[in-house]
């Protein structure tokens, strides 16, 4: 049976990057993106109503890494998530479905509920309270 998502669209997506300061001054500095927040493990700069979150690599990043699109994954996806019934609702259908899932937390950064799970090819996405 279908879980039925029901979704606003993307709340945000978050990207990783092999330099935090080059990709810094790329998107803030170089195109002009309003930045809403800044810690030295992650920023976070505005395109139009969606947020974009860019964090440096991974310690498992290989050195001079770079993305492609040939290759499957990216960091994770977020999709807006207007009620906490919603929520509540969805984190119990996923995990009735056999679905890997975070159940319902608290991302301290934003302060804001979410529930992770990965796709089967492991893509991390997120619903989150928009």
């Amino acid at each position: 049976m279908a879980i039925g998502i029901t979704t606003p669209g993307v709340h945000h997506v978050s990207l990783r990057s092999n330099d935090l300061d080059r990709s810094r001054t790329f998107y803030i500095e170089t195109l002009g993106f309003p930045l809403v927040h800044d810690s030295p493990e992650l920023f976070l700069f505005m395109a139009g109503g969606t947020a974009f979150g860019v964090r440096g690599p991974d310690p498992s990043t290989a050195p001079g890494d770079v993305f492609s699109p040939f290759r499957v994954g990216l960091d994770h996806i977020a999709l807006g998530c207007e009620s906490e019934e919603d929520l509540e609702r969805v984190a119990t259908a996923l995990s009735e479905a056999g679905i890997e899932n975070t159940g319902v937390k608290m991302d301290e950064t934003l302060g804001k509920r979410y529930v992770a799970f990965k796709d089967p090819d492991r893509i991390a996405w997120e619903y989150y309270m928009v």
